[in-house]
Order: C-alpha cells, then sequence, then structure tokens
C-alpha cells in the first residue's frame, strides 16, 4: 500500500484484554513524553477544547474511564472546586502509578480526587452516579466497544453528558493522506526509539484508530446505545474529533 492510500482496516487488531494492558504497562514510563511529542502538544489543546465544551459545573461528580495517566481527570480537577469528586478509572495499574505521580506534584492531593483501576466493561460503580462520563482516547482500546459505552451510560445520571474524545480521520484532500503516511510510517519509528515494546504498541495505535468508528459512524453508534442529542465537534481539521451525547 502506498502512503497515500486509505488506512488498510485488516486484518482485525487483536484487543484482548491482556494483550492491551500489557502493552500499556510496558510504554508507561514514556507514555506522556511520547503523546506530546507525537501529537507535537496538540493533544494538550484537545483535552481543553473538551473541557470548554462539556463546561463541567462545580458539584456535579465526574468520571473519566481509560484514563490512563489521568491528564483529563487532572484538569477537570483542577478546574473545579475542592467540592467537586473526580475519579480517573483505568484497567492498567502502572498507568494509574503515574496519575497520581502528576496529583502529587499538581498539589492536587487534598481535592476529592482519585485514581482507581477498573475495567471499563465492568465499572464498580452505582447506576446514576456522575454527572459527566468521559474517555479521551480510550474507547478503541476497550475489547467491546459497544459493552463500554453502554457501562458509560448506566453510571452516568439521566440529564448528564457522556463524551468521547477519539482520534478521527480526516477528509480533507492532502491532509487526509499525510496524517495517513505519519501515522502508518513515522509514528511507529519514533515510538520505536524511545519507549520499550513500542514497535508493537505504536503500530497497534493507528491500526486501532482505522477500525474505529469515525464522524457521523460514532455519533450514530452512540445514538444507537440509548444517547440523545449526539452531537460531534472535530478538532485540527478531523484528526481528533469530540463526540457527546444526554442521558
Amino acid at each position: 500500500m502506498s502512503p497515500t492510500d486509505s488506512l488498510n482496516p485488516s486484518p482485525v487488531v487483536d484487543k484482548s484484554t491482556e494483550r492491551v494492558r500489557r502493552m500499556f504497562a510496558e510504554i508507561a514510563p514514556r507514555y506522556d513524553f511520547l503523546n506530546h511529542l507525537l501529537s507535537l502538544n496538540i493533544d494538550r489543546y484537545w483535552r481543553r477544547r473538551t473541557l470548554d465544551l462539556l463546561d463541567p459545573k462545580p458539584g456535579d461528580p465526574f468520571l473519566d474511564v481509560c484514563t490512563g495517566t489521568g491528564d483529563l481527570a487532572l484538569a477537570v480537577a483542577k478546574r473545579l472546586d475542592r467540592k467537586t469528586q473526580v475519579i480517573g478509572s483505568d484497567f492498567c495499574g502502572e498507568m494509574l502509578h503515574f496519575a497520581r505521580q502528576k496529583q502529587h506534584k499538581m498539589q492536587l492531593g487534598q481535592h476529592p480526587l482519585a485514581f482507581l483501576e477498573a475495567d471499563t466493561t465492568r465499572l464498580p460503580f452505582e447506576n446514576d452516579r456522575f454527572q459527566t462520563v468521559s474517555v479521551a482516547f480510550g474507547l478503541r482500546n476497550v475489547v467491546d466497544t459497544l459493552e463500554g459505552l453502554k457501562e458509560m451510560i448506566r453510571v452516568c445520571r439521566p440529564g448528564g453528558t457522556v463524551a468521547v474524545l477519539e482520534f478521527s480521520q480526516p477528509t480533507l484532500l492532502g491532509l487526509k493522506q499525510l496524517y495517513n503516511f505519519y501515522f502508518r510510517r513515522v509514528l511507529p519509528g519514533i515510538g520505536n526509539r524511545i519507549a520499550k515494546n513500542s514497535k508493537e504498541a505504536y503500530a497497534y495505535l493507528p491500526a486501532s484508530v482505522s477500525q474505529f468508528p469515525s464522524g457521523q459512524a460514532m455519533a450514530d453508534l452512540m445514538k444507537q446505545v440509548g444517547l440523545e442529542q449526539v452531537r460531534f465537534e472535530p478538532m485540527t481539521f478531523g484528526v481528533a474529533t469530540l463526540y457527546y451525547g444526554r442521558k
């Protein structure tokens, strides 16, 4: 396949829970550095823009699933007051270790912010608990996308918001080809030089993005599982997209 071809959707990406957990455990020490490097720091803007659009209110509990090293959960906690419960959950304890380190460094130890090891398809929370349930660049790693979405909806309050920030595929001619070339050829090479086991992990990234629903297809999936008023907001010419709807 040439660099100008679209990402090949086959073979099917292996998203088995243990394989994905092992990959993220191995790259956890370099995960933040590589995220910022490989996105040219634009990932910071995507998270800020997400919070601007979601506009969480002080006092309304917030859950961020597949939180990884906690960037979105930490941003929420920093933005809201100390009375607002924020929880970041992830199935990879090694990633959460670095989330807690950042929490301490940001002096958020007194904030009701907690990081909890949990599988997104089996969240350990009661129904209707959180006003906002989010996931940033993590839902495509869940072994069953629909089950992950259903669990996010289950723990969200009626009238609350379920939000998905994820890589998407630009449609602008020229940018699409450049994006595909970067994801397929450049990104895995950089990751391979910097992070342990990144040859597997950073080859997995473009493959998993190529097989994840994008644009209207993702919005339709969210409606399929019961969300209403579903909207999506492309960012950086569609490199990433925020999808959000009401329960």
